[in-house]
Order: structure tokens, then C-alpha cells, then sequence
């Protein structure tokens, strides 16, 4: 590592430099500190008793004879301001199972990953079909309905027996996805965190996946199955915000080292603390965990949380722009692509703000995809409206095409529509229980049809009808109803003919593969348009008035229909 560039804010490897790393018989540890008083370690590798650091330059380092994979450490800091605490490594690479924080001595060299085939044709999948399955991964499957204690016939035992581990879900994980016609799954966050609540969206530890399922070798071994089946991982990443718990990032060497010194602009809605991204140090650590994941897991693409946090203060426009939070974005975004051109970066963000998605020599912030969030609003909103009155909602369907082509969006119904009493997306739909149904399968279908890749969480696919509780598994005993499972098959077949026909994915972003061919029917609530750049097209007709058009004509120039690939009204998709 070029120490000049880590304190500059462009250095992406960091974590080659600090945290903890074996050798043959000893581990070498360097902690940056530059205002603390003093720094010892203290670890099973002493039986916890004091070992003094040396500093230079800030860096406090020490090699330990004898300190070997698997031992745990802590950094006990004497800050600046003449307060001892033990603290976690900020570049730790292994954590103890909270809510105990010792950071573990980790070997990367360990595990050998098998998936060179995958990489070497990995890509950022602009004409290639992307259909993302979100999932919290402690809550997809468990070994019992609800987590907390429960007895297996000879002994209670403890909650995080109930989750399944990386390498125990990574085969059943991998079928499931395949069999639905899913290519990706992107996964809540794996980074190191102290409250299941927070859904890993309050990290400790950057550079530390969660031990909650288990050993980094089985997350490994988790990727490494998913790329043999076909399907790429992404990963959320938050570079907003971190957990206040003093253990952690908090006051690191008795100082403001990672976070604002200003409670106004340092506290987040959250209740988490804000990095301060125009520290160059604070920016090449975020830079360094986005790149170690990359390099060090294998994972094919970052959706970055939160993203209006690094564009506005606090997320307001109308609090004025965030200058070096957005020139960190842009250093950030183009290195990445310059270092792992073929990885995805993709941004959470619910803003107007222009040219997300164009390059940063284009004057954009180099992502390459953004999440449509106005699309999701419009569309559930329409769909929550009763039929009848749809005439007066008709142009909700229409409007995303009026600025689709300024980005490169992802349809999301993600986990944020599923919770704290928003209602399911079935729930949503208009109508009683079996009302609900008819609308869901249009839905999803107009969904597929819609030009930009889909995201889709974990029991959407379903018809789930609880909102989501990271502490229960996904309700898959509604599958016993033949409704449900009807739906299940019916989402499965439009995933599969997503990735089958090239005309839906091929020129996503291209004006000239789609077309309208009705959207000023608004008495009738009928739409049409077609998708495809070559000479075969799909048609798609759409009738949300909730009533059956016996008779309706439409002029189709110079076409013949030859194949009805898929109806929501197959008896199949009715009832199973």
C-alpha cells in the first residue's frame, strides 16, 4: 500500500496494509491511530494480557510469534482524550458471534475458489437478462418456523442454531434460484453487525463477513457454489453510515477519526454515525472494502445503500449538494470499473439527480445501473387502485417510459416495500384474497415486459401475504394451497421466458427496442406495446379495467402474430 495515497483518499488496498496477517508461524498487526495516546493488543495469543504497539506515523503495528488462524484479538486504545477503550480492527477479517466483539486472525489463503469459467465470462449484463432475488439470508429458510429456542429432543438450543450456515444453504440456495429462472441474487449485508434488527444496514466490521452464518471459508464456499450453477452474487454495501457501538468505528483513536465531528451533520435518522468521506483516510477505507470483496469473495456486483445520503445532506435537496461525498462517489465508482471492469455497481437511490448511471469522464457518478424507484411507486400505486377507477391512473403506467432512457434502471420491489406495515406486494393489490390474484399475475407480467433489468424479494415470488420479520423464515407452507403454488409456477415460467427470448433484455436501453402501440385508451385501461431490435418482436397487450373487453380492434402494421407465448388467464396460473 502507498501510504501517501491512503491518506490522499485513493487507495483500494488498504486492507493489504492493516488489520491482521498470518504468516508461517506469527501474525503481523497494524491499526492506524495517528491521535491515541497509546495502543496495546491484547488477545488468546497473551491469555488477554497487554502487548505494547509501536507507532509510526500513527500506525501502530507488532508482530506476535505464535499468534495463529482462529485466535482472537482487540485493539485497547488509550484515545485522545484519555479514555481507554477495547476496540474491534476496523480491517478485521474475522469476528467473534455477536454480541461478543473480538476480531479473529483469518488466513485468506486457506480456501482455493473453482470458479475461473465463471469469471472469465462475468459481465455488467447490459444485454444480457438480469433477474435479482433479494434475500436476507438468516430469513429465507430456517430449521424451524421462528427463530429463538427450541428443543431437537435432547437439549434447547440457542437461536443461531435455527439459521442455516453459508455452506449449509448453498446448495439448496443454488437449486432454488436455477429453478425459478433467477441469474442473480443480491444479498442484504454481510458485513459484520451487532443488531439482527438493523439487517446488517449497521455495520462494525467492513472487511468482516457476519459469523452469524458461519466461517469466511464457508461464505466462500457459499459464492463459489452459486457461480457453478450460474447465478452471480451481489452484495449490499453501505458506505453512508456505521454503528455507534463503542467497539467499533466510534471515536476509534479518541477523536472524530471516521465520522463528523458535528452531531448535525454526524447523526444520522438512523441512529447511526455518518463517515466523513472527505477524509482521505476514511475514503480509502470504504474504497478498500469495496475491493476486497471483490477480490477477496468473488462477488460480481455492489448495490451501494442509501445513495441520496452521499448526494444531499441528510438525503434533502433541499439542504444543497455534498461536494466531496459525490467526488468520493465518482473516485470510487471509476476505480472499481478500472481495476474489475466486468463487476456491477449499482445505486439505491430515490433521487432526481442526473447521470447516475453515465460514466465519470461522461460527467456521471459510474454506476451502471440505478434503481427506479418512481416506476415502483407508480405502478403499486396503480395497482392498489380499484379497477374501475383506473381510468383517472391511467397515464401512472405510461410515465416511466417518458424517462426511462436517462438511466439505466432496475425495477425493484425490494425488501423496503415489504415492511413496517406497507403490506406485501400481493397485499397491496386491490381486492379480496382471491381478487388479489388476477392483478398480481398482470402485474408481474407487465413487470417482465417493461424495459430494465427486475429485482425481486424474497417471497414476492410466492404471493407472501405477511410482511417480512427477519426473525421468521419465509412462509413457504402457503405453497400447500394451490393458488400460491400455482402463482410460484406461474413467476417461474415468466423468469425463464425473460432469459429465453433476447428481445426482452438485448437494447434495454435502447429507445428503438420498444415501442407503443396503445396508451391513450384510458375509458378502457388497455396498453400495448412491443419489445424487441430485431425483426421478430413481442407484443404485449395489458387489460387493468378489471372487466373482459369481448371485442376490441387495434391496427398492427406489417405484422403477423404467430405464437401466444403467455396468458395471466391460463388455467395453470388460476388455480394450479
Amino acid at each position: 500500500m502507498d501510504f501517501k495515497l491512503y491518506q490522499e483518499g485513493s487507495a483500494f488496498d488498504a486492507y493489504r496494509h492493516f488489520g491482521a496477517h498470518p504468516g508461517e508461524s506469527g501474525t503481523v498487526f497494524r491499526t492506524h491511530a495517528p491521535n491515541a495516546q497509546n495502543v496495546v493488543l491484547i488477545g488468546e495469543f497473551s491469555d488477554w494480557e497487554e502487548l505494547p504497539m509501536q507507532a509510526e506515523n500513527g500506525v501502530w503495528s507488532l508482530y506476535v510469534e505464535g499468534a495463529v488462524p482462529g485466535m482472537m484479538y482487540k485493539y485497547r486504545i488509550t484515545g485522545a482524550d484519555g479514555y481507554t477503550m477495547d476496540h474491534a480492527d476496523p480491517y478485521g477479517f474475522q469476528s467473534e458471534l455477536r454480541p461478543n466483539a473480538a476480531s479473529v486472525i483469518y488466513d485468506h489463503t486457506h480456501y482455493r475458489f473453482k470458479d475461473d469459467a465463471w469469471l472469465r465470462q462475468r459481465n455488467r449484463g447490459h444485454n444480457a437478462p438480469v433477474s435479482i432475488y433479494e434475500m436476507h439470508l438468516g430469513s429465507w429458510r430456517t430449521k424451524v418456523h421462528e427463530l429463538g429456542e427450541y428443543y431437537d429432543g435432547e437439549e434447547i438450543l440457542k437461536e443461531e442454531d435455527n439459521w442455516y450456515s453459508y455452506r449449509e444453504i448453498a446448495e439448496p440456495l443454488a437449486e432454488y434460484l436455477n429453478e425459478m429462472g433467477f441469474t442473480h441474487v443480491e444479498i442484504m449485508p454481510l458485513m459484520e453487525h451487532p443488531l439482527d434488527a438493523s439487517w446488517g444496514y449497521q455495520p462494525t466490521g467492513f472487511f468482516a463477513p457476519t459469523s452469524r452464518y458461519g466461517h469466511p471459508d464457508d461464505l466462500k464456499y457459499l459464492i463459489d457454489t452459486l457461480h457453478h450453477h450460474g447465478i452471480g452474487v451481489i452484495m449490499d454495501f453501505v458506505p453512508v453510515h456505521f454503528a455507534v457501538d463503542g467497539f467499533g468505528l466510534s471515536r476509534y483513536d479518541g477523536t472524530y477519526f471516521y465520522e463528523y465531528p458535528h452531531p448535525d451533520v454526524g447523526y444520522s435518522e438512523w441512529g447511526s454515525y455518518n463517515f466523513m468521506h472527505s477524509k482521505g483516510e476514511v475514503a480509502s477505507f470504504l474504497m478498500s472494502s469495496a475491493a476486497y470483496w471483490i477480490e477477496m469473495f468473488h462477488i460480481d456486483g455492489l448495490r451501494f445503500d442509501a445513495v441520496s445520503r452521499l448526494i444531499y445532506w441528510h438525503g434533502d435537496p433541499a439542504r444543497g449538494y455534498i461536494d466531496h461525498a459525490i467526488n468520493f462517489l465518482k473516485r470510487l465508482n471509476s476505480g472499481l470499473h478500472e481495476r474489475h471492469p466486468d463487476i456491477m455497481l449499482i445505486a439505491e437511490d430515490s433521487t432526481d439527480y442526473p447521470l447516475v448511471t453515465k460514466s465519470v469522464p461522461e460527467g456521471g457518478l459510474g454506476f451502471d445501473y440505478k434503481w427506479d424507484m418512481g416506476w415502483m411507486h407508480d405502478t403499486l400505486d396503480f395497482f392498489r387502485t380499484a379497477p374501475w377507477i383506473r381510468t383517472d391512473q391511467y397515464n401512472k403506467i405510461s410515465f416511466s417510459m417518458m424517462y426511462f432512457y436517462n438511466e439505466n434502471y432496475i425495477l425493484p420491489f425490494s425488501h423496503d416495500e415489504v415492511v413496517h406495515g406497507k403490506a406485501t406486494i400481493a397485499q397491496k393489490m386491490w381486492g379480496p384474497y382471491e381478487e388479489k390474484f388476477p392483478q398480481l399475475r398482470s402485474l408481474y407480467l407487465y413487470m417482465f415486459a417493461h424495459p430494465g433489468k427486475k429485482l425481486n424479494f424474497m417471497g414476492n415470488e410466492i404471493a407472501q401475504l405477511r410482511e417480512w420479520d427477519e426473525k421468521r423464515e419465509q412462509d413457504w407452507d402457503m405453497l400447500r394451497y394451490p393458488i400460491h403454488d400455482a402463482f410460484r409456477h406461474y413467476f417461474a415460467d415468466i423468469n425463464h421466458m425473460y432469459k429465453k427470448y433476447p428481445q426482452l433484455y438485448e437494447g434495454d436501453y435502447d429507445p428503438e427496442s420498444y415501442r407503443w402501440i396503445i396508451v391513450d385508451d384510458g375509458l378502457g385501461v388497455v396498453y400495448a406495446f412491443w419489445r424487441g431490435l430485431g425483426r421478430e418482436k413481442i407484443l404485449f397487450f395489458f387489460n387493468f379495467s378489471g372487466q373482459d373487453h369481448s371485442y376490441y380492434t387495434f391496427y398492427l402494421r406489417e405484422a403477423e402474430i404467430t405464437e401466444e407465448l403467455i396468458n395471466t388467464d391460463w388455467e395453470e396460473y388460476r388455480s394450479g
